[in-house]
């Protein structure tokens, strides 16, 4: 019983179920299940066809395929409360994409067969749904128009941007990268040298400090200005 209120209080929190009612919730976590993760662990290959989908509890997860030569395109990360999946269980096609682990996890698996019970029993859930996975297709449309108009130094800064936080001594701010500095070039859609040349020009320039996956922000403001 313990376990059935922490699924329902995480899918309260996600996206697609922030509008859904309390026995709505109490439905599809009948239907979901946690999955504990090592870092490395594949949970689904390109071509398997998905069961649910899956958000994550905590922990880190890449989406990601391997080109005909053999260099691996990531997608997407995925952290804390996102979840990935939904789009290729709602079209009944295989996974276009494997997702695999980058750090221990946990994570929720929502079955399809629940979602779909619920689709039928009450429309009013499918509003709700598809509200959750048009703001999802707002961001992954807002990540292409960043990777066709804005340079390879504009990524990286609007990256750092994003994901800065006051640091805790209060004279500075910082972003600790999730992964290897190589899996979030491949995000931005950059090569690994291209990134570490972009991050090495901004610390020449004064406008961050680099200390392994610690990115000082010496000063903000001009870092917006150049973005």
């Amino acid at each position: 019983m313990k376990q059935d209120i922490k699924i329902e209080a995480f899918l309260a929190n996600l996206a697609l179920f922030k509008e859904a009612a309390e026995d709505e919730l109490e439905r599809i976590a009948q239907g979901t299940r946690v999955v504990h993760a090592l870092r490395g662990e594949t949970l689904f290959h390109k071509g398997d066809q998905p069961e649910g989908f899956h958000l994550v509890v905590y922990g880190q997860v890449k989406l990601a395929f391997t080109s005909p030569q053999g260099a691996e395109k990531v997608v997407e990360l995925i952290g804390p409360g996102m979840s990935f999946g939904e789009a290729v269980m709602f079209l009944d096609k295989p996974h276009v994409v494997y997702a695999q682990t980058l750090t221990d996890a946990m994570l929720l698996h929502v079955s399809m067969a629940a979602v779909f019970s619920e689709l039928e029993r009450n429309p009013g859930f499918a509003r709700k749904m598809l509200g959750g996975l048009s703001r999802r297709l707002h961001s992954i449309i807002t990540d292409v128009e960043a990777y066709c108009m804005h340079s390879g130094a504009q990524r990286v800064i609007g990256y750092l941007l994003r994901d800065a936080e006051q640091a805790k001594d209060g004279r500075g701010v910082e972003v600790v990268l999730p992964t290897g500095k190589g899996v979030i070039a491949s995000r931005l859609n950059l090569t690994p040298q291209h990134f570490s040349r972009i991050l090495h020009d901004l610390s020449e320039a004064g406008l961050v400090r680099v200390d392994g996956r610690t990115i000082h922000i010496t000063d903000i403001e001009r870092l917006r200005a150049e973005s």
